[in-house]
């Protein structure tokens, strides 16, 4: 996998760094990865294909809508193999496993993925407007469009646990991570975006929290 760059998607991601709405701000990223194998991509792809095999290999479940049923098709453990080699590169100390992310992971539709972004991302929109006179969806398919031929593309949302979440930051009240990958051009690209606390984020409440157990307890001490 080989990190792309392209300017429509780093004059997005320069607007998504920090919007902030008051007691909240809205973050995201979004970065294109060619699935051409470099450097221990072979090896870390072949180690995810042998875990799939021998988890197909244990499985006794058959019914049609079973994981196992769904990663006998040898399309379907590349676009996971694919998949979960982008999540490596975004997150290279995180030990993904192939057969658990595909758990977490939920093929979208562009109609699914407007809905989420509309409803969650309305006021980042607004601010987006009025720097640049276009709406911030259409702004994110132009530059989609050219990097991954939309529709071309298979999306996919990523939804972990949140123990198992290296998306997750702290004082997070919401996030999503969606994939859009075209098989044909064998490229993919990652959008997360999250809203954030900017009382937990800054860490006020947690300060304020120990300055008043700190208080409590000097009151009781002589000084």
């Amino acid at each position: 996998m080989k990190f792309l760059e392209y300017t429509p998607l780093d004059r997005i991601n320069d607007f998504l760094s920090h919007v902030n709405l008051g007691e909240r701000t809205i973050k995201g990223c979004l970065e294109a990865y060619s699935c051409k194998h470099t450097g221990t991509d072979k090896k870390l792809s072949l180690s995810l294909e042998y875990e799939i095999l021998d988890y197909l290999g244990k499985s006794s479940d058959t019914e049609s809508s079973s994981p196992a049923e769904f990663l006998c098709s040898r399309s379907s453990r590349k676009t996971l193999v694919y998949l979960v080699l982008t999540l490596y590169h975004m997150y290279p100390d995180y030990d993904f496993s192939a057969v658990k992310a595909h758990h977490f992971f939920t093929e979208e539709s562009w109609d699914s993925f407007k809905q989420i972004f509309d409803a969650y991302m309305f006021e980042s929109s607004k601010e987006w407007i009025e720097a640049n006179g276009v709406s911030l969806l259409e702004s994110l398919y132009k530059a989609l469009d050219e990097v991954v031929k939309l529709a071309e593309c298979d999306i996919y949302s990523y939804n972990p646990d949140s123990d198992a979440d290296p998306f997750l930051e702290r004082g997070a009240i919401w996030s999503f991570n969606f994939f859009f990958y075209n098989r044909k051009l064998k490229r993919v690209v990652s959008f997360r975006f999250c809203c954030l606390s900017n009382l937990m984020a800054e860490g006020f409440l947690i300060d304020e929290f120990c300055n008043e157990e700190d208080g409590e307890i000097f009151d009781d001490m002589d000084m």
